[in-house]
């Protein structure tokens, strides 16, 4: 997982994966959302509203999945995934029973990041 972006509320990071996928988490370690300030939380939601777009308008998925699971990680943090019919997994979550062999031929996730850069 790499850093995208870090501001004094955030970060976001890139997870590895076969589908444009990323996780904004509060620099904080708060266990719920609910917990966060407001200015956290308005962050979030702004990041979260840029990258679905920019998701959107690059790839130009089937859907959009947004997450926020912590069972493993007791710390807020949102997942922000763009999936295709395609992709592993879909319907099922990322992590869940794997239905396929990837077929997917996207556009170029560096310009995605870049993109997204130049829109932070």
């Amino acid at each position: 997982m790499s850093v995208i972006f870090k501001n004094e509320f955030i970060n976001i990071q890139i997870e590895d994966s076969e589908i444009p996928w990323l996780k904004i988490f509060t620099n904080e370690q708060i266990k719920e959302f609910s917990q966060c300030n407001k200015q956290t939380k308005e962050e979030i939601w702004k990041y979260l509203d840029i990258i679905e777009k920019i998701m959107i308008k690059h790839f130009n998925p089937d859907k959009i999945n947004i997450a926020s699971f912590g069972n493993y990680v007791p710390h807020v943090h949102f997942h922000i995934m763009a999936r295709f019919k395609e992709d592993s997994f879909f319907p099922e979550p990322m992590w869940g029973k794997k239905q396929r062999e990837s077929k997917l031929n996207l556009p170029s996730f560096e310009k995605f990041y870049e993109e997204l850069k130049n829109n932070f």
